[in-house]
Order: structure tokens, then sequence, then C-alpha cells
């Protein structure tokens, strides 16, 4: 029998490292290498995670296909990008070809379009207060916030006009008299002749009459009140016969001074709410009560001891010539509403009136708050030790605000003999009164201004002049003061030309193709109520500030205008064309053509009471 050992006791032992399987380890005896057997623990997870994996890569494919099916990129397949088309340029077209020397001059500035458009259709712009229907007979808006035509006077061209509250008046080409507003007829809607045929050259207002002046030196006083004309008593006028005469139209009352010399006539008038100045051709001075309600007593006539009950024998409204002016050759005339001013031919001013509000330039006084004598003002204390003689220009008054134009010339004095700016003019502006709205116009709101203060805005100010070569004071043309608010018209050169203004439309002048025009600077200042500074809003404005032009739409149209033809293009004219538009420029006197026959116009500004006007002057 073969030999035989009992097998030794065997022993399962799992290895400590995972494995699919199982070794047999004898552990009495030699060891013996047995068949792997698959482990059924392991061989479990290895197909929980065969399952996971396939699984996933199911939803990956689905996502995919579904993504590329939906054209979307989030997965996809990368390829080559297709090329960006390259954009083609955009080139500016070529400028236009001018076709004149005028067409020239319209391309290369809006601004000169906008002057030449304004010359070319004259007419009548105006805003604020329009209760009384005065800036917009035909509206029953209360206010007209911003810059309006009145259609009426579409083309018409008017030698002055005038406006308050609730009544306006205007003289036309031919010299007749025009009203509306509420107070001269309460459901007036357009402007409407009243006094015609006398030839009228100039306009005042009082409270309650309107004061005109014909060119032959005529003063007439008639009512506002269309009513008051129709019933009032009328005057016998003569005709070209001397046998025959008849009846007034309308009822009126002539001012002109009886004591004139040979040759003298009236030729400036300025009326207060109760008082007018006349002045003559020999720089004599007149006052008279210019309103019917009260007779004027806060010695604003110039007249000392002059009240209704010292009045002389005859009319109450009879002029008076003010004596202690005699020796003095009256060159302007000014009035507030209760307060004179005049300056003669030498630069001396003299003031008269109402200080309640420092307007006369002088310390108030609580115990006179008048002056009846006109009294000269010490206008030299305010250059001392500077070297510079000044000399009054012009007075300008309103409301209880005064306005002085200087000419300050530089002097050689002890200390410097010979300075290098010897003979030197500096034009100034100082303003006076009542100034609580702004409308002193140095950027203060000061309730009372007693002594004279310069107005920055227009002292100081010099330019170029190509003309003269050399560096020239800038001086105001003129300033319109309202009862609150003003208005200045600097005289600064407003054209490029090298020799005459501009004084034509056709370009055949002799100038360069390259001249043009922008007109005359214009700013605006003082309360703002009932919006008649013209900006849109409310608020007052003490330091004068330009408009937008007066046209705004016009003049964006005229500036793409000429963008377009300089071949910008049209993707960039209309933002370019809002940068390129010029402020209010106020046109320049120049001779046009009006309705085929020429003319010498320029614009003209007005302030009233609450109301402004800007209109076609001739």
């Amino acid at each position: 029998m073969p030999n035989t050992r009992p097998l030794a006791r065997a022993t399962l032992r799992l290895s400590k490292t995972p494995s699919s399987y199982r070794t047999i380890t004898n552990t009495n005896g030699p060891r013996t290498d047995a068949r792997a057997i698959p482990n059924p623990y392991a061989q479990r997870r290895q197909q929980h995670f065969i399952r996971s994996i396939a699984t996933v890569t199911t939803l990956w494919g689905a996502a995919t296909a579904w993504q590329w099916y939906n054209d979307e990129p989030i997965l996809r397949e990368v390829h080559a990008e297709e090329p960006e088309k390259i954009k083609q340029l955009e080139f500016e077209a070529g400028r236009r070809q001018a076709t004149s020397k005028e067409d020239n001059r319209d391309l290369i500035s809006s601004q000169h379009l906008q002057v030449k458009k304004s010359w070319e259709n004259p007419g009548v712009y105006a805003w604020g207060f329009n209760k009384g229907r005065v800036v917009a007979p035909d509206s029953d808006e209360a206010y007209i916030k911003t810059p309006r035509r009145i259609h009426f006077f579409d083309g018409k061209l008017l030698k002055d006009i005038k406006l308050d509250r609730n009544f306006a008046a205007a003289i036309d080409e031919k010299g007749d008299l025009l009203q509306w507003g509420t107070a001269f007829a309460p459901d007036s809607k357009q402007p409407a002749y009243t006094l015609r045929g006398k030839n009228l050259v100039s306009l005042a207002l009082s409270r309650d009459r309107i004061i005109a002046l014909s060119s032959s030196g005529t003063v007439y006083s008639l009512p506002v009140s269309q009513k008051d004309q129709e019933t009032g008593p009328k005057l016998s006028e003569s005709s070209w016969n001397p046998l025959w005469s008849s009846t007034a139209s309308l009822s009126y009352r002539t001012h002109t001074p009886q004591s004139l010399s040979w040759n003298e006539k009236v030729t400036d008038i300025s009326s207060g709410l109760e008082h007018a100045l006349l002045r003559t051709s020999q720089g004599r001075v007149f006052s008279f009560a210019s309103g019917s309600q009260d007779f004027p007593s806060r010695g604003q006539l110039g007249i000392p001891g002059l009240t209704w009950e010292t009045r002389p024998a005859g009319a109450f409204d009879q002029p008076h010539e003010i004596a202690s002016l005699k020796d003095f050759t009256i060159a302007k005339i000014a009035t507030g509403d209760n307060h004179s001013l005049v300056a003669d031919s030498s630069g001396r001013v003299f003031a008269f009136g109402d200080n309640s509000a420092g307007q006369l330039g002088f310390n108030y006084n609580p115990e006179s708050s008048y002056l009846d004598t006109p009294s000269l003002l010490p206008i030299q204390r305010l250059y001392n030790g500077t070297a510079q003689r000044p000399a009054v220009t012009n007075v300008f008054a309103g409301g209880n605000t005064s306005f002085f134009t200087v000419d300050a010339v530089k002097m050689s004095t002890p200390e410097n003999p010979s300075p290098r700016d010897l003979g030197r003019v500096t034009a100034d502006t100082l303003a006076c009164g009542f100034g609580l709205t702004g409308q002193l116009g140095n950027g203060r709101y000061t309730h009372n201004q007693t002594t004279l203060t310069k107005v920055p805005a227009f002292s100081g100010l010099f330019e170029f002049d190509e003309n003269k070569n050399s560096i020239v004071p800038i001086r105001l043309s003129y300033l319109s003061v309202g009862q609150l608010h003003a208005a200045a018209v600097l005289d600064n050169l407003s054209s490029t030309s090298v020799g005459p203004v501009f004084s034509g439309l056709g370009g055949g002048n002799g100038k360069s193709a390259n001249d043009i025009n922008w007109g005359r600077d214009i700013l605006f200042w003082g309360n703002n109520e009932f919006y008649q500074i013209g900006t849109g809003k409310r608020s007052n404005v003490a330091t004068p500030t330009y408009l937008q032009p007066l046209d705004a739409k016009a003049e964006a149209e005229r500036a793409s205008s000429v963008l377009g033809g300089l071949g910008l293009a049209s993707g960039k004219r209309k933002e370019t064309a809002e940068k390129e538009m010029h402020r209010f420029q106020i046109t320049p006197k120049t001779k046009v053509k009006v309705g085929g026959r020429t003319v010498d116009t320029e614009q003209r500004v007005e302030c009233g009471r609450g109301v402004t006007a800007v209109y076609s002057a001739v």
C-alpha cells in the first residue's frame, strides 16, 4: 500500500490588500499554491463601478446629442470658426462745393446762417407773463416759458415796441401805432391799429397811458384802454388845407413843450409809472405827469416843491423844464418806476426821485427817502487811486434799479507821469438799487445797494480789433431794464471781416469767402418768476447768462445742414449738430433785402414788467 500521510488542517487567509481572488495557504506544512478562486464581494463592487461609468457615459452622450440638435455651442465638437466679415469703412462724403462766397460762409458756420436767417425773416419773439395776452395774444396760457413768435408780426419791421403785463404797444415801419393786451381790450386776440398818420418813431409806457414821439418832435399821450380812446375828449386836428379841420378819431393829448427855441424839437422820451422825461435837440430836459391815476409825489419830476397842491395853473400834465439842468447839455435820459437819471455830454450824471432802495446811488436817508432836485453823483470817488478819469456814457433804469456805463481813461500821475498804457480806455458798467431777485447782475441777491458797484460781466472787457490791429474795450451797446429783470447787448465785433461791416447777403461786397457774421452777445438776468428770462426755468438769475437760439429747432436744422454740406456722415451729423448749435446772438444793424427792397435793420431786445421781446427793428 502506498505510504500515506494525513492531510494537515488547512486554513483560509485573506490577503490584506483588496483582491478579486483568494489564495490557499497551508499553515501546517509546506506552502501549497491553489487555483485562484473569484471573490464575490469584490466582483459586485466592480460591477457597480462599471454600471456607474456606463450610466454617466450614456447621459453625457444624450446631452451632447440634444445640445447639438438645438444648435447650442456647449459640448460641441470644436471646428474652425468662420472668419468674421470685415466691415466696409464708411468714408465721409466730400465737402459740397460752394456756389458763391455767401454759400461758402454758410458752410463754414451755422452761426452765420442763423444771423442771416434772422435778417431775412423779420418778426417778433416774446416770452414771460401772458395772463394779459401780451406775449402770445392768441393763447390763454398763463406763461410762455421760452421765446415764441407773435405771428401777426411775421415779415414786419418795427420802429419800437414796449410791453407791460397786461398791455403792449408797437410802432410799425410806417409810423402807425398798434396796441394789444387785455388792458387794451378784454377780448384782444391780436394787435390792432390805433393812432395812425403821425409818423411815430419811439414809445414809452406809464401806468395807464402810452407816450409816443413823432419824427417832427410832437409828443402824444393816449390812454391804454380802447374804450377810453373811443369815449374820451377828442382834439381838433388840422389838415393840409388851412381852412379845413376835423375831429380826431380817438382821444389823445399832446405834451410838446411850448418854450422851445427855433429849430429845437424833442428827440428822446422816457417814462416811469407816473412821470416822463423829454430831452430836446439842444440838450434841455422837461418833465410831466404821464399817468392819469396819481400825480408824481416822490421828486421824480426834478422840480423842487412841485406837488398836486402847488402845481401851476393849466393842465396837470403840462411839461415843466428842469431849471437846475439848464447849464448842462444833457445827452442821455432814463426813468425807473419813480426815479430819474440824466447824463450830460461831459460825462456827468444827475439823479433825482425815489431813493428808498438806493437807486439814486446815494446812501438812504430815513428822514427823506427821495430827492426832488437833480443831484450830481460822485462817480470819480469809485476810481480814486486808479489813475483813471471816468466819464458816464449812458444811463439806464427800470423798477427800482439803475445802471451806468462808464469809460475810464488812464491818466498820468505825479507818481507815474508816463504809464505804459497812457490813454487806455476801460469800459465799466455800474449798478445800484434794489437787487433782491438778482436784477443788479453782480452775482449777489442784495436787498438795497446804495453805492455804485461794478457789474463784473460787463466791466474791464477787451478784444482784438483786426481793423485797428489793436486791443479795444468791449462796451455795452445798450441795456433794456424791466421792472425786475434786464438784458444787455454788447457792442462787440460781430464779424471776422477786415473792412466794413457785412452789408449784404449776396457776398459781392469785396470780402473774402471766409468772412462770417455771428451777431452780438446778449445776456439776461434778474427775476424769473414769470419765465421772463427765457431759460425755460423759474429760478432767478443773479449773473448775466446766455440763452439758446430763439428758434432752437430751426438752429439745429441749420447746423445739421451746414455739417451735411461739409460732408459729415449722416450717422454723426445729428450728434455733432447738437454740439455745433450756437447760443442766441442778436443780429447787428446792416443793410439787407426784405420783401424785395433794401433796408437797414437789426434785432433789438425790450424788457417790460415780467415780459420780454426781441424784434426786428428799422
